[in-house]
C-alpha cells in the first residue's frame, strides 16, 4: 500500500500536467504534441509481449524489473534543462525518456497485476484494493498539488527548467524507494513456476465468452473516451485559462472523492461481483462531460461537480476492470487476460482519439446551446458523452461467473429422473 502512495507522487511529477509543461517548455511542434498524447494508448501495445515476458520469467521478476527501470528512465531529464545542445535534440531525448517510461511502466504494470492476483485472495481482493486504492487517491491529491504548485512557481518567476528539474529527481527518488518495498514483498505460495507459455494459454481469452465480451466493454469504452480525452487539458489552460495550479487542484479533488469512494466500491464489489459496479460507474462517467458544457472563464463551479462524480465513478470502474480479469482467469493465463484488456484499451483509446481530432475540425469552432456561447472542445465533449453511454450498456452483458453446468443426479428407486442444475 505504501508503494502505491510512493508510486503516485512518480506520476504526479512525470505525468498530466508535467507533460504539459515540458511540451511547452520545449516547444514541441503540434505533431510531436500529438506522439506524446497518444503514448498512453500506443504503450499499451507491449501488454502482450509483456505477458509472455510475465509467464517466461516469473510475475515478481518481471514485475521488479521492469517497474524499477521505468521509473528511473525519467532522471536523464534533470539535466536537459541546462544542457548546451539544439532544442531539437532536447525533444528527441525527451521523447525518448518518455516511450521508454511508458513502455516499461506497462509492461510492470501487467507483472505486477498477475503477481498480486495470485497473492490477494479473490474474497477479500474488493475490499483490499478499494483501500488500497484510497491511500492512492490521498497520496495522488498531495502530490498532484505540490506539483502544480512547483509549476506555477516555476513559470511566475521565469524558472521553468528548474521546477523541471526538482519534479523529475523527486520522480526518480519515490521511484527508487518504491522498487525497493516491491523486493520486500514475497512471491505467492499459489504462482506457478516460470516457463514458455503455450499458445494456448496465450489465446484464453479470445476463447472464452466471459473474456470476449469484457473485451467487447473494454474496446467501446476505451474509444469513447478516447475522443476527448486529448481536449480536456488543453480546454482547461486555453479556455477557461485555469492555469496549472488550478489544474492541479481540479485533479486533487477527483482523486480526493476516489479516495472516499474507493472502499465503499470494494465492499459492494466483494457481496454483489464487479457488473454492477462496472455499468453504474460507466453509466456515471457517461453523464460527466455534460459539466464541462456550462464550464467557463469565471464560472468553474460545474467542474467541482464533475470532480465528485468522476472521482467517485472512476473507482468503481477502476476496481471493477482491475478485478474481473483476475476472476475470469486461472494463475497460468492471468497475464494474458490482463494483457489483452489493456491492450484492447490502449489501442481503442488511440483510435478515438485520432477520431477525435478529425471529428473537431468539423465542428463549428463558435456555436451556442440554450443563448450559451461554447467552441468546438465542448462540441467534442458532447459527442464523447453520448458514445460513452452507448459503450456503459454492453457493461451489463459481461458476466464473471462460470457458466452453468448440468450435473445427474443417480437414478432413484421412485419413477423419473433427478436433475440438479447448477
Amino acid at each position: 500500500m505504501l508503494e502505491g502512495a510512493l508510486a503516485e507522487v512518480v506520476g504526479a511529477c512525470t505525468s498530466g500536467g508535467a507533460l504539459t509543461a515540458w511540451a511547452l517548455y520545449l516547444e514541441l511542434p503540434p505533431l510531436l504534441i500529438g506522439v506524446l498524447g497518444a503514448l498512453p494508448f500506443t504503450a499499451q501495445l507491449v501488454q502482450l509481449p509483456a505477458a509472455w515476458c510475465t509467464r517466461r520469467f516469473g510475475s515478481r521478476r518481471a514485475a521488479l524489473w521492469t517497474i524499477g527501470i521505468s521509473r528511473q528512465c525519467v532522471l536523464p531529464l534533470a539535466c536537459l534543462p541546462f544542457l548546451p545542445m539544439p532544442v531539437g535534440s532536447k525533444q528527441e531525448i525527451f521523447l525518448g525518456c518518455a516511450f521508454t517510461s511508458a513502455a516499461l511502466g506497462v509492461a510492470g504494470n501487467n507483472a505486477w497485476t498477475s503477481w498480486m492476483g495470485d497473492l490477494v485472495p479473490g474474497i477479500v481482493r474488493g475490499r483490499y484494493f478499494g483501500r488500497r486504492s484510497a491511500l492512492c487517491a490521498l497520496a495522488a491529491t498531495c502530490a498532484s498539488l505540490t506539483a502544480g504548485l512547483v509549476l506555477d512557481g516555476g513559470h511566475n518567476h521565469r524558472e521553468a527548467g528548474a521546477a523541471l528539474c526538482a519534479l523529475t529527481i523527486a520522480a526518480s527518488l519515490a521511484g527508487a524507494v518504491t522498487t525497493w518495498l516491491l523486493s520486500q514483498q514475497h512471491e505467492s505460495r499459489r504462482a506457478i513456476p516460470p516457463h514458455a507459455a503455450p499458445l494456448q494459454d496465450a489465446l484464453a481469452p479470445l476463447h472464452d465468452v466471459r473474456a470476449r465480451s469484457l473485451l467487447a466493454f473494454q474496446f467501446a469504452w476505451s474509444a469513447a473516451g478516447g475522443i476527448a480525452a486529448a481536449f480536456y487539458p488543453l480546454h482547461m489552460i486555453g479556455n477557461l485559462r485555469m492555469g496549472f495550479a488550478r489544474m492541479a487542484i481540479y485533479t486533487a479533488a477527483v482523486a480526493a472523492f476516489r479516495m472516499l469512494a474507493a472502499p465503499l466500491w470494494g465492499r459492494v464489489l466483494d457481496r454483489g461481483g464487479a457488473r454492477p459496479v462496472l455499468f453504474t460507474s460507466a453509466f456515471a462517467l457517461g453523464l460527466s462531460p455534460l459539466f464541462w458544457i456550462f464550464a467557463a472563464e469565471g464560472r468553474l463551479w460545474p467542474l467541482a461537480i464533475d470532480a465528485a462524480v468522476s472521482g467517485a465513478a472512476n473507482a468503481g470502474l477502476s476496481l471493477a476492470t482491475f478485478s474481473l480479469p483476475l476472476a475470469l482467469s486461472r494463475p497460468a493465463t492471468r497475464s494474458f487476460y490482463v494483457g489483452a484488456l489493456a491492450a484492447a484499451g490502449g489501442l481503442a483509446a488511440g483510435f478515438g482519439s485520432a477520431a477525435g481530432g478529425a471529428v473537431v475540425k468539423v465542428l463549428p469552432g463558435a456555436w451556442s446551446l440554450l443563448g450559451q456561447p461554447l467552441v468546438a472542445a465542448q462540441a467534442l465533449f458532447l459527442v464523447g458523452a453520448g458514445a460513452r453511454l452507448c459503450a456503459a450498456a454492453l457493461a451489463l452483458r459481461v458476466n464473471e461467473r462460470a457458466p452453468a453446468e448440468v450435473v445427474h443426479m443417480p437414478r432413484r428407486a421412485q419413477p423419473g429422473r433427478a436433475k440438479l442444475s447448477a
